[in-house]
């Protein structure tokens, strides 16, 4: 009995002593926890000194230095007031030394009285002048020790004439050149402070360069009035003009289109007459852009279906269309017209010869043959001839005296649409304007970009700035410099070329395609690429370190404690 007592308490002793022994852990030795030690200190330290390094080095952003007060002051106009002093000439060969001098004064005297905008101002100079200036081939002038001076705008010349009570002045329209012819009972006296003929010349200076200044204030100006004297009539025009002209470009693409709703006409003379007719006035422009020009036919062009046909007017005896429906006149979805072709924008001019079903055509309001498409390009509406609508076909080809009044037309419009002022009569002095007018918006364009471009850096520290924005920026910025430098002393050609490497800079750094992708980037990405390779590694090496971490204050406070 006594055997087996003893055989049914062995298992219970047997689970005793192994639960004593489970909950009895022998402790770590020395070693152990020395190596656990060397093993997470060492992780971390790889971590920390060598792989942070590298994914840093690895993902960080490269930003070059910008100069972004720079790039803000230019924005808001504080580094550059641009002004435009327009240098006239006066030759009064009629009169003598001490007459013309006296004439030179009070003009000037009278053209500053009458100035209100301190921007654009008349500077007036006598030809025969003992330090007479040497003209250049790109119409500046050199002067004797070599330097090159400013642009002269305009040529006025003084002749006296017999037959006249009052003074005339006579400009001529192809040259830029403006005759006062004057009865030599009116030669200034040099007691003289205000004689008529300077209150003559300085009045019609003022009316020739009326439209220049208006314009010119309003693209200084932005939204505001630029002119308090300016009628709201005129203002209106000049602001018109300047949203139905084209955004500046060095090279434009010109597409003429003949179309027409049958088989006739199949041909023209297009040639003979872009020749004869339009590249004059190109070559004219050729300080201001360049032109490439693009031809085709198209026939059985109908009339888009949304478009309201034409309505016979009884009492024109036409078919007209109403002004509120010439926008759906063109039918852009099926008339094969030319997209942008290259970096430069295309004007499109159509010439279309309506059925003689639906002849003579015209616009109702006015009566017009022909209208333009803001910012896109014009229409001519080219009615065959009574003998040929009698037949009742068109021509089968439009020879280049047909096509003359066409191309007068495209002519105007093209000068519209590029922006060209209305006023004077002469071209060369328009296009002169046009110049002036084409540097100020690119400085001004230019100049905004930057301060946009030193925004858009400043809060997206995240995107890269590659060298060769920095390199694109320094040579806007040097370039809008050279460009009001140009403008103040009065060298408009060479402020144009400046002002069009600045604007093409300005873009470039603007819309680099490195910058584009990161702004699209936010940090929330980032995070979500980091997060599930980084979350099961730094874990166990986080725990790890805070135990270790606990495990080193634990031993320090009980050695504290045993040393008390």
């Amino acid at each position: 009995m006594m055997g087996k007592k003893a055989d049914s308490t062995s298992p219970a002793a047997a689970s005793s002593d192994s639960k004593t022994s489970a909950q009895r852990i022998p402790p770590e030795n020395p070693e152990s926890i020395s190596t656990r030690f060397r093993v997470v200190v060492t992780f971390w330290a790889v971590i920390i000194f060598l792989g942070f390094p590298i994914w840093w080095k690895t993902t960080s952003i490269y930003r070059a230095h910008l100069p972004i007060q720079d790039m803000v002051d230019w924005a808001d106009g504080k580094t550059c007031r641009p002004v435009f002093p327009l240098e006239i000439h006066i030759a009064a060969p009629g009169m003598q030394s001490s007459e013309s001098q006296h004439l030179l004064r009070t003009t000037q005297h009278a053209l500053d009285d009458l100035n209100e905008f301190a921007a654009h101002h008349l500077r007036l100079k006598l030809t025969n002048d003992t330090t007479k200036e040497q003209q250049s081939e790109d119409g500046s002038e050199v002067s004797n020790n070599g330097e090159v001076g400013p642009d002269t705008a305009l040529t006025v010349l003084v002749i006296a004439q017999d037959d006249l009570v009052v003074p005339e002045a006579e400009l001529h329209a192809d040259t830029t050149q403006l005759d006062v012819l004057y009865p030599p009972s009116q030669v200034p006296i040099p007691s003289s402070s205000n004689p008529p003929l300077s209150v003559f010349i300085a009045e019609e200076l003022q009316r020739l360069y009326g439209e220049e200044k208006a314009t010119v204030a309003h693209i200084l100006s932005g939204e505001k009035p630029g002119l308090d004297s300016v009628n709201p009539q005129f203002a209106e025009s000049i602001s018109r003009r300047l949203r139905r002209s084209m955004k500046f470009a060095d090279t434009y693409h010109l597409s003429f289109s003949l179309f027409t709703p049958g088989s006739e006409p199949s041909s023209w003379d297009i040639e003979a007459a872009v020749q004869e007719y339009l590249s004059p006035l190109l070559h004219a422009f050729a300080p201001i852009s360049n032109f490439t020009v693009d031809t085709q036919v198209q026939l059985y062009a109908t009339f888009s279906p949304m478009a309201p046909p034409p309505v016979y007017d009884e009492a024109e005896a036409a078919w007209t269309l109403k002004k509120e429906d010439l926008s759906a006149f063109v039918n852009a979805a099926e008339w094969p017209l030319n997209p942008s072709i290259g970096n430069g924008p295309t004007l499109n001019f159509i010439l279309y010869v309506p059925a003689p079903s639906q002849a003579p055509m015209m616009v109702k309001e006015n009566r017009a043959s022909s209208w333009i498409v803001p910012q896109w390009g014009g229409v001519f509406l080219l009615n065959p001839p009574l003998s040929a609508a009698d037949k009742g076909s068109n021509p089968a080809h439009l020879s280049q005296d047909s096509l003359r009044p066409a191309f007068m037309t495209f002519s105007h419009q093209l000068l519209t649409l590029l922006g060209t002022p209305t006023t004077p009569a002469s071209l060369p002095l328009r296009l002169q304007t046009l110049i002036r007018i084409r540097a100020a918006t690119l400085l001004l364009s230019a100049s905004s970009t930057m301060g946009s471009l030193a925004r858009l850096t400043e809060s997206l520290p995240s995107i890269p700035i590659p060298a060769t924005v920095a390199s694109s920026v320094s040579t806007t910025l040097s370039h809008l410099s050279a460009t009001c430098s140009h403008l103040r002393n009065g060298r408009f050609n060479d402020a144009l070329a400046t002002a069009r490497v600045a604007e093409t800079e300005a873009e470039r750094s603007f819309f680099e395609k490195s910058m584009v992708g990161q702004v699209y980037f936010p940090d929330e990405h980032k995070v979500a690429v980091y997060l599930p390779l980084l979350g099961p590694i730094g874990v166990p090496l986080v725990v790890a370190l805070v135990k270790e971490v606990k495990r080193i204050i634990t031993g320090w406070k009980a050695r504290r404690r045993a040393a008390a």
